[in-house]
Formats: C-alpha cells, structure tokens, sequence
C-alpha cells in the first residue's frame, strides 16, 4: 500500500498539545507559522510516498555493489534520481543554518521529515540523515575556514557527510582507537587507519563524501582524553584531487540493504582538526546525539508504516467469524480485525507508536525552545529535558518500533513472513536501530551513569518539576491518579539506583535497562494524560472530529489499563538488584 501521512495526529500534537505557534514569537522562529508547518507536513509526505517509497523494495532486492578494482559503491536503482529531488527540495537544508543556505526552520519539523522518510525506505534515509550530524559538528566546533569551506556543500545536500567512529578491534569502547594523525608541514593532517560500519562511507549519489574521522595524534593519552577529530574529505575542496580514503569493502548485512555500509581505509589521506587538539569526544557528541535522536525516529517510521500495512491486511482478510456474532453475514468469513487477539497487536502498535510520537515530537520541541527562548535559564532547563531523554526516545523508539513492526507481521500470519508483503523487510531493516549509535543498552547506561548525576541531579529533578505541575495544575485531567501513580515509582527507582549505584557500579549497570523504560512509560503517560485532556475539552466545546477526538480517548484509556501496568514488574526488577544478574561463575554458564 502507499504510505499515509499521519497528518491528523501530527497536527493534533504540534499545534494542540505542544502548541508548536509559540515559537513563532521568538525571532529565530518568526517565519515558523502554522499555514508553513502544515504545507511542510502534507508536501513530505506527498513526497515520501510518490518519490522515496517506491525506491525500498528495489533497494532491498538490489542492494548496493562494490567494484573492488576502482572501490567504487553503486547505490540501488532509483536511489540517485530520489536523492536529487530530495535536496533540489530543499529537505535537506530544512532546519539547517541559515547563513550557509539552510531555512532555519524547528528542529522538530526535522524530526516529523525523518521520521516520513524512514517509513518509506530506511536505507535511502540514512544518506542525508547522518550528513545532518556532521553539519551539526561543524558549525559548533570547526573553525570559520572549515565552515566557509564545507557547511553550504553539506547544507545544500550536494556533499553527504559520515561518522567515521568504529574500528575492526573496538566498537564503544572509542579509547581503544588505533587511527594515527600526523601533522603536515601546511597544517593539515596525514589520517592512517582503518574504521567499520561506516553508513554512506561510499556512494554514487553526490560527486564528493566528508568524513568526520576520530583519530589519535602524537604522543596523546592512550584514553577518550586523546581522542581528536578530524574532517577528511573524499575529494579535495582547493584542488579536486582524489584524496587516498577508499571504500574496502560493504558489510554484509540482514536489513537495510540499500544503505551502503562500508569499510573504509584511511591511506595517507589528508585532514584538518576540527576543534582542539584531543577534545574529539564533544564534538562527536554534537554528532552523536543527533544521530540517537534520528536513529529513534528510524524506529517509529518503521513500526508507523508497519500498522498501515497490518490495519490494512486485517480490514480485508477473512477469516473466521466474530465470537460476537458474523460481522460479515454475506461473506464467508469475517474480517480478521473483529478478533480480539488481532485487535489487541493492531491496538499495542497504535497506542505505543501515537505515545512514541508525542514523547519525539515533545523532545523536538524542547530542543526548539532550548535554542530560541530568551530567558537563559528557561532554555537551560529545555535543554536538560532534551539532554535527559535523547537516550530514551533512542532506546525506547527503537525497541518498540521493532517489536511494532515484528507485531505487524503477526498479524498477517504466515503472509508476512514471505517476501510478497512489506512486513518481513520492515523487521529486518528495524532491527539494527536498536544496536546503532550506541546499543540500547549502553544508552540505558548513558541515562543511568551520566544523565542521572549531572548539575547534582538537576536533570531529573527538572523532570519531576515538569510532571508534578501537571498534576497540580490538572488535576481532574483522564487517568491523573495512574500517572502519579507511576511517578512514585520512578521516584523510587531513581532513589534506589542513586543509593545503591553509588556503593556498587554493577547495581546501577542491572538496573539500567529496565529503568530507562520505566521512565519511557511514565512520560509517554504524562503526554497521554495531556493528549487525553486536550481531546477532552475539544469535545466538549463542539470542536474537532468528534469520532476522532473519542477515538483519542479510547486509545488513552488502553495505554494506561493495557501498557503502563508494565511499570510495576520493572520497579521490581531494578530494587532486586544485580544478584541474580551476577550470580554465575564462570564454570555455571554450560547447560
């Protein structure tokens, strides 16, 4: 089927309960209003349907090609001609800087694009997704000459940009990189070495590819604190020589085939240090925390287009009859949606990817405020929302898109685990979200080691602050008493992992995962708790769709009986500690 903006809910979260408008009275955002946002959203998605979707299928068939006499990747059929019309679009420069080319547009609309775009072809996404990252790390840390040289190539989309991070021996554990920089004699730098896994390393679409390298130079601590980066082109900008970093090889990989994921071997190749010398770690964390928060609309995209396809297949498939009475009395069977069990996958996919939404588009719309506002300590606050759960809408998104789009497949039965329907594809591109830009586990530790503790806590407390005046200043807002409810039992866990994480690391690493889940689900309730409100009131005054409004309802009333529950069982988890998780030696793990 040809994807479906959900254009509905979209504009009923921006502009109903974000109240997106605002923004357009802080004069970064003034041309941000809501006729643009709305024209933005609907040509999108006219755009992700008609030109980007009908590119997955081949991509995935065809997959990218290596020549490994020239080290040259070809990209599926369909794959240049949609890139091109997507940056002489303008998607690509849609919230980018304005003085190198971009609209300066919020940052959240950026989120609502990537998120069309990864339900209609993932792999076509992740070349001008990660180029945004590396616009991000250079307009924060480079200098004025590597700006002037990169930035409006990049913003234009007529250059993409990679992250040049792991390498065969190390993957998280960056300390252990082996990529040497040597000064030259002009102030660039000699790169030798080799990094894996790099997305878009090496394509046809675009004449030249930049890559953001992270290497060692001479004599640096053998630790993150030696790490520096560096912009190492494929093409030289001065000369238009071809600089000596070729593309080894493509992985090979279960999914998202069409994405070229390359090895690439860095051969004397020249480069220039981006910021100062061993500071590489925060630059690449400009890039790295764009690229989680992209990676989690990766997996909303995914398990969006997997309930179109499952709720289209369970309104037209018979099969059997309605344990309330035949739906269908003329037919010989009625549609498999009048099933419970059915209903029940349709409904999880539903609620969680509306919940999913909400939580991203909120984290998108703090981000805005953390940059626009002109209070300072209002934007600091933004910014530690956004801080604090950039790891949950990473972690979250994409272990719930997954199991979103594997529920999907469930529900066409044996169809969707043949290559005739869409499913099967969705869950094997979904599938490494959950591993990229950090696994969800070491995000978890992210959240649990580093957020928890920043500014003494302020993060979390800021969060607490936001929840609890919710509360107190709503309080006959729909399901008010269970979210209270689950903020207690955040509150505890976060009091138990500061008590025990401190005396041991390895209570805090057991309790990692399954507390940043818990607090995925208490915020997804606080932002049921508002959508339901808002829905609420807007039925009340006669305004809206009211089938639509009530359906808002439903869906609320299913998050809150049906998903949030879950907390309970997670609480549990984390205050029984690691020792269970521990507990084996090393001659108890054979069966």
């Amino acid at each position: 089927m040809q994807y479906q903006v959900p254009l509905n809910d979209l504009q009923f979260l921006l502009f109903d309960v974000l109240g997106l408008e605002s923004l357009q009275a802080q004069e970064k955002y003034a041309e941000a209003t809501p006729d643009l946002i709305s024209a933005i959203l609907e040509e999108m998605g006219k755009f992700a349907a008609e030109v980007i979707q009908p590119t997955n299928k081949t991509g995935d068939e065809q997959a990218c090609s290596y020549d490994a006499s020239t080290h040259a990747v070809t990209t599926p059929d369909g794959f240049k001609e949609a890139y091109r019309l997507f940056a002489e679009a303008g998607w690509t420069a849609l919230d980018a800087p304005v003085d190198f080319g971009g609209q300066g547009l919020p940052h959240v609309l950026k989120f609502i694009v990537d998120e069309m775009v990864c339900s209609t072809n993932l792999s076509f996404g992740m070349y001008p997704g990660l180029t945004h990252g590396a616009i991000s790390a250079l307009h924060a840390h480079g200098s004025e000459a590597l700006q002037q040289t990169y930035l409006e190539k990049l913003v234009s989309g007529a250059w993409t940009g990679t992250m040049c991070l792991t390498e065969p021996h190390c993957g998280t554990d960056l300390g252990m990189i082996r990529t040497r920089a040597q000064p030259n004699d002009d102030g660039s730098y000699r790169i030798e070495g080799t990094k894996i896994w790099i997305t878009g390393g090496e394509h046809d679409l675009v004449d030249n590819i930049v890559h953001l390298v992270l290497a060692k130079l001479p004599g640096a601590p053998d630790s993150t604190k030696g790490i520096s980066l560096f912009v190492v082109p494929k093409v030289l900008p001065d000369s238009g020589e071809r600089n000596p970093v070729f593309c080894g090889g493509l992985e090979h990989k279960m999914g998202i085939k069409g994405s070229a994921t390359c090895v690439m071997n860095f051969e004397g190749a020249r480069g220039w240090l981006v910021g100062e010398p061993n500071d590489g770690m925060r630059a690449m964390f400009t890039m790295m925390n764009e690229a989680r928060l992209m990676v989690g609309m990766q997996g909303l995209g995914l398990a969006e287009m997997a309930y179109q396809e499952s709720l289209a297949f369970a309104r037209e498939r018979l099969q059997g009859r309605s344990l309330a009475g035949p739906q269908n009395p003329d037919g010989p069977a009625d549609p498999i949606i009048v099933h419970p069990d059915v209903r029940r996958m349709l409904m999880r996919q539903k609620v969680l990817n509306e919940g999913m939404r909400a939580l991203a588009l909120f984290t998108g719309h703090q981000l805005d405020l953390s940059v626009a506002l002109p209070d300072e300590d209002e934007r600091q606050r933004a910014d530690d929302l956004v801080q604090l759960l950039t790891p949950v809408v990473k972690a979250f998104l994409t272990d719930e898109g997954f199991n979103n789009a594997n529920a999907g497949l469930q529900v066409l039965g044996g169809a969707g685990f043949t290559s005739d329907w869409p499913l099967e594809q969705l869950v094997r591109d979904g599938r490494i979200a959950r591993i990229y830009e950090g696994t969800n586990g070491i995000q978890a530790l992210d959240l649990v080691g580093r957020k928890l503790g920043l500014g003494g806590g302020r993060l979390v407390a800021g969060l607490f602050d936001l929840l609890d005046a919710f509360i107190r200043e709503h309080p006959d807002a729909p399901h008010v008493a269970q979210l209270t409810g689950s903020m207690e039992k955040l509150r505890e866990a976060t009091t138990w992992i500061a008590s025990n994480g401190l005396e041991d690391p390895e209570q805090a690493g057991a309790a990692a995962s399954p507390y940043l889940r818990l607090m995925a689900l208490t915020v997804i309730a606080y932002l049921w708790s508002r959508m339901a409100a808002v829905a609420q009131a807007k039925l009340d005054q006669g305004e809206g769709n009211a089938s639509w409004l009530q359906g808002k309802l439903v869906c609320a009333q299913y998050y809150f009986d049906k998903l949030l529950p879950e907390q309970e069982w997670l609480l549990r988890d984390i205050i029984s500690g690691k020792g269970s998780v521990m507990g084996l030696d090393d001659d108890q793990w054979a069966a």
